[in-house]
């Protein structure tokens, strides 16, 4: 039988991963970057080299800062990249994303899929592709190098939700034989609504804005940064993510305290203690600037479309909001205008049914 065919698009930390253990498992990769300086070296080595729970090398079978040839005749498009640029990298492959293609954003944050699709749509490309979006990345992984990558852990269970969601299954039984850890969601609305990190990276992230600035993120940043008072936020923070997810009839939504039992083992009754008695905690430091992706990343990307949809129906999302109007103070942004507004989602002007159909149905507005 033949070999599933892979693109990887974006050459950062996850994406060097994901396409050297692709290489390494015997399938067909091409990578995409957009800047050529940043693949030059791999290109000269015609491969990766892998570290970590995974070594050898990756050897790629094209590397292309020409996204035209890199997607061509692929059967999977993984877009490796922050969810900030998901849309410009829609727009760059709509004129060539041909039928029976699946593109599965690693991860796709709040609303990742939909955003992906309607720009499709929007670029004219109506052809039979299926968007599907991670609920988290699949590796902790970091570039050791030009060429070279180290991958420290490979996660387990992976949910996973297409658009339309009756598609989710076969895109699983496509991919599982590259990614056995890879399993079905309802939905898009669980892998969205599931986005534990909207609750975590920015609230600790502007919370903790001065001791990061005056020691370049010389402290623990969940032990040290997640006192009782930021905890009692991210509790409130937490609440309205679920909130909102159950106004979506969402019914697979996992509260952070749930999150945290799952994936650490974790038994507490409220976010201090569970935090504090993670040991996958100790020693993560805190980012050595406020300009990071706690921010630029997990605030116009998730709490955005959080409390957007919050406003349509009529949950509150006080912290949330609150959240959103310090960082466009301090960055001088309106992360409500460049992230996951209503209108880039192609939701302006609609109702709940409306709107779980969309996510469900993938029918968008024309």
């Amino acid at each position: 039988m033949e070999k599933i065919k892979f693109a990887v698009v974006g050459a950062g930390h996850g994406g060097k991963a994901m396409a050297a253990h692709l290489a390494i498992k015997g399938f067909p990769v091409k990578l995409y970057n957009r800047t050529y300086s940043k693949i030059e070296p791999i290109v000269k080595m015609h491969g990766i080299e892998i570290e970590g729970e995974v070594n050898g090398f990756g050897r790629l079978e094209y590397v292309s800062d020409n996204i035209e040839e890199v997607i061509k005749d692929t059967d999977v498009i993984m877009v490796v990249v922050p969810a900030f640029a998901h849309g410009a990298i829609a727009e760059r492959c709509a004129p060539y994303l041909k039928d029976g293609q699946t593109v599965i954003l690693n991860p796709g944050r709040t609303a990742g899929a939909l955003e992906f699709l309607n720009i499709l749509k929007e670029r004219g490309n109506y052809n039979k592709v299926t968007i599907a979006e991670a609920q988290t990345f699949i590796y902790a992984s970091r570039g050791m190098g030009p060429a070279s990558v180290k991958i420290f852990r490979i996660k387990q269970a992976i949910p996973v939700g297409a658009i339309p969601a009756i598609k989710t299954d076969a895109v699983i039984d496509l991919i599982n034989e590259a990614f056995p850890e890879f399993i079905s969601a309802t939905s898009v609305i669980e892998t969205s609504f599931n986005n534990i990190g909207a609750v975590f990276h920015p609230a600790i992230t502007i919370l903790n804005a001065s001791r990061i600035e005056a020691t370049y993120g010389n402290f623990q940043f969940y032990i040290e940064g997640v006192t009782q008072s930021v905890a009692k936020i991210l509790e409130a923070v937490d609440r309205e993510r679920v909130g909102v997810a159950h106004a979506l009839k969402c019914k697979n939504v996992m509260t952070a305290l749930d999150w945290l039992s799952m994936a650490y083992n974790i038994f507490e009754d409220n976010l201090f203690d569970a935090i504090h008695n993670n040991p996958g905690y100790a020693g993560i430091d805190a980012p050595k600037t406020i300009n990071n992706r706690y921010i630029t990343e997990d605030v116009p990307m998730s709490l955005v479309p959080i409390s957007e949809f919050g406003k349509i129906f009529g949950v509150k999302t006080k912290a949330t909001d609150s959240l959103i109007d310090m960082a466009n103070i301090i960055f001088k942004v309106d992360f409500r205008q460049s992230g996951r507004n209503l209108k880039r989602l192609g939701l302006e002007n609609l109702g709940l049914e409306q709107i779980r159909n969309i996510f469900i149905e993938g029918e968008l507005k024309k």
